[in-house]
């Protein structure tokens, strides 16, 4: 009876101690997927040196970036060729045809002389008041109800505007730039009216002339529900549109 009082110690035992590292291995992995998902914007390139100091080169391309799941990202395209816009992992570039036409394509491969995405895993909906109307709105609006948020983040917005104001750079190739000026004298511009659309920026107040303009603390790209309209978004008057911010993961 002794010894199987004490067999059943020991099993007990094994069992607890069993249990214990099934545990710690299953708590370890659930931390280590937490830190594999975490929120990160990354920046590649900066504005300020190419819209100032002309430097064009490539510096990403977006053929690299391996995972592209629920990829959020927008930036010009090789050598303002055009505009990039990487939507839920899709990728669309803007480019001006020789018969002077918008064109809206998908395609990974392209590159960018700068560049700023991340991955989110989940967007927060936030009420967007109605005193809410411009890009200035906007930015006001997220600089004071974003305080306590993990800043650089990314933000979209789906709805209609009333009016928007998009342009689309058009650099011819082997042209030299040295200022702001220079690197626009291409872009085409573009009013969109009454439309349905999705607007993704990226919000940071500590990066600006890297992907920011120097005046601002958001880089906005518009796109058209059906497709058919891509570019950075100088101006708007929202209609009736929801606003989606970044979920933080640590």
């Amino acid at each position: 009876m002794s010894n199987l009082l004490a067999n059943f110690i020991v099993f007990r035992t094994v069992l607890i101690f069993l249990l214990l590292l099934l545990f710690m291995g299953c708590k370890n992995a659930q931390d280590k997927g937490q830190s594999d998902i975490r929120t990160e914007v990354k920046v590649v390139g900066a504005l300020r040196n190419v819209m100032q100091h002309g430097n064009l080169d490539d510096m990403i391309d977006l053929d690299t970036i391996n995972n592209r799941t629920r990829l959020y990202g927008l930036g010009p395209d090789s050598h303002l060729g055009g505009e990039l816009l990487i939507l839920d992992g899709q990728s669309f570039v803007s480019r001006i045809a020789s018969d002077s036409t918008l064109q809206v394509q998908q395609n990974y491969e392209v590159s960018a002389p700068f560049f700023v995405y991340t991955t989110v895993h989940e967007w927060i909906e936030s009420k967007l008041p109605d005193t809410v109307k411009t890009i200035v709105d906007l930015q006001g609006h997220l600089e004071l109800n974003s305080k306590d948020l993990k800043r650089p983040f990314a933000f979209k917005l789906t709805g209609k505007v009333a009016h928007a104001d998009i342009h689309v750079q058009n650099l011819s190739k082997g042209t030299q730039v040295g200022s702001a000026e220079e690197a626009h004298q291409g872009q085409v511009n573009y009013a969109v009216k009454d439309e349905e659309v999705i607007i993704l920026g990226f919000f940071s107040v500590d990066h600006q002339g890297i992907f920011t303009h120097h005046d601002s603390f958001v880089h906005l790209h518009l796109i058209t529900k059906d497709k058919q309209m891509m570019g950075h978004l100088d101006k708007m008057k929202i209609d009736q549109m929801e606003l989606f911010i970044q979920k933080n993961i640590p």
